[in-house]
């Protein structure tokens, strides 16, 4: 039996398209509790129109968001937590942590809900994560968990070398302890 589901049902569907599914789950299940009306020819029709506009929509969004996947594939972030002795977080890397970076890398807001993280990281290392902008763009980012010491070392060993250059310094003698820059 066809049927247009008027809500989204796990592992069927989303709402408005069309599915084929057994009379008995039709009648017994998804009509009764209204997820579902059965397909007549005018029902069909209105629902394929609908699902036309909705094709257009994400078509029209996946122009609009290709640059920003652009920008988005192949970025790192790195991202600094406390660590245990044996290597994992004390807390996790959420979604919502990886959004917050996002935003201060790229400039531009990212909902949590389009990161796709099955669970939230745990573990020191290279993490590759999807983001769902909409329809087929899902770009790729890498995020790099460190710990904090790790994260301040990488963060001025550049510095560093940059002003041991101009001042004709080395870098172990620029580093004492106690001395302040």
């Amino acid at each position: 039996m066809k049927v247009i589901l008027l809500q989204d049902v796990p592992k069927l569907g989303t709402a408005g398209s069309i599915a084929t599914v057994s009379d008995g789950y039709a009648r017994n299940y998804l009509i009764p509790k209204g997820l579902a009306e059965p397909a007549t020819p005018s029902r069909l029709k209105v629902a394929e129109q609908r699902l036309a506009a909705e094709r257009r929509r994400i078509a029209r969004e996946e122009e609009a968001m290709r640059s920003l996947a652009e920008r988005l594939d192949g970025l790192r972030l790195v991202i600094a937590a406390h660590v245990g002795e044996s290597g994992r977080l004390y807390g996790s890397i959420t979604a919502q942590d990886i959004a917050e970076k996002l935003r201060e890398t790229i400039g531009e807001e990212i909902d949590r809900r389009k990161i796709e993280l099955d669970e939230p990281i745990r573990t020191i290392g290279e993490h590759q994560v999807p983001v769902h902008l909409v329809g087929q763009l899902r770009p790729v980012i890498t995020v790099i968990v460190t710990s904090p010491e790790e994260a301040t070392a990488g963060a001025q060993a550049a510095p560093a070398a940059s002003e041991s250059d101009a001042t004709g310094e080395t870098e172990s003698q620029s580093s004492e302890p106690g001395a302040e820059e």
